[in-house]
């Protein structure tokens, strides 16, 4: 039987980290997901002049007092992507690219980049579309398989499958070079609707059309509403109260994932509420027991 944490938290940006600082403080045990360079965004922002006692810094040297108050604090960051997460009762299950997690409650804090959903997206999912080429590549043993990829490091999951399929397409949504293996073909081109009839068989793009036996759309986070299914939403956002509560008992939210204003200070502050609630909600679940 795998582990089961008290807490697991998915999102490294300033939500989810404060989160992790006051579930270390609650001495939960805990896990977070996300990567070791914390958030892109945040590394991306030039001058950051509205986060109290950091005035006139840049995004990276705030992302490095960051990652040393973790060192401190000996909080590491679990570099798995989470794929679904799915309400068992008493406990979430999380699907991760390499493994599953059990954890009692979870927080959110995954941000806002998962973009609108292509036309056709939903209507296929799991019927030809889906979020993580290295969990599914089995069943495109032998065929053409297309990856839609807003992330460079997404580059391994495009190289993994290219063992297996027939023949791979990679379409960069990034500006970065892209170094593939020499077997992949890469299309640089606008993607604008799946299509096919009991499964997808074809992707109409800007300038042209692939046809294609699966499309994987590895945005740097999905969803929420594909992430946690019956989670209630508000608009694009997860619909929470003051506690950062969601409508399924033991998720909890924060960041920019909850709605505006999208900013660092903001996002800190609903992860340390959401860790008080979330050791709260443990807590009480322990006196029912």
């Amino acid at each position: 039987m795998s582990e089961r944490y008290d807490i697991a938290i998915i999102g490294s940006g300033s939500a989810g980290l404060s989160a992790a600082l006051n579930a270390s403080i609650r001495k939960k045990n805990f896990i977070i997901f996300g990567t070791k360079e914390l958030s892109t965004k945040l590394v991306k922002a030039h001058k950051v002049n509205n986060y109290l006692g950091f005035y006139g810094k840049s995004g990276a040297e705030i992302r490095d007092e960051f990652a040393k108050h973790l060192e401190d604090m000996n909080i590491d960051i679990e570099e798995e992507k989470i794929n679904n997460i799915y309400s068992m009762g008493d406990y979430f299950a999380l699907m991760g690219t390499n493994k599953t997690y059990e954890a009692s409650s979870i927080i959110l804090a995954t941000g806002v980049n998962f973009g609108k959903p292509f036309k056709g997206e939903e209507e296929f999912l799991g019927r030809g579309v889906g979020y993580c080429a290295t969990c599914d590549a089995p069943l495109y043993k032998d065929k053409v398989v297309t990856i839609i990829s807003y992330n460079k490091h997404e580059e391994a999951e495009a190289n993994f499958i290219s063992s297996i399929a027939s023949k791979v397409y990679y379409m960069p949504m990034y500006k970065e070079e892209v170094e593939v293996d020499s077997n992949i073909e890469i299309i640089k081109d606008i993607p604008i609707e799946i299509v096919g009839e009991q499964f997808v068989n074809k992707l109409i793009l800007k300038n042209s059309e692939i046809e294609t036996d699966g499309i994987f759309i590895l945005r740097d986070s999905i969803s929420p509403g594909q992430l946690v299914p019956g989670l209630e939403l508000d608009g694009n956002h997860v619909a929470v109260d003051r506690l950062m509560k969601t409508n399924l008992p033991g998720c909890f939210a924060a960041g920019d994932i909850v709605g505006v204003p999208y900013q660092y200070i903001k996002a800190a502050g609903e992860g340390n509420v959401a860790a008080l609630s979330a050791a709260s909600y443990l807590d009480e679940q322990k006196r029912k027991k």
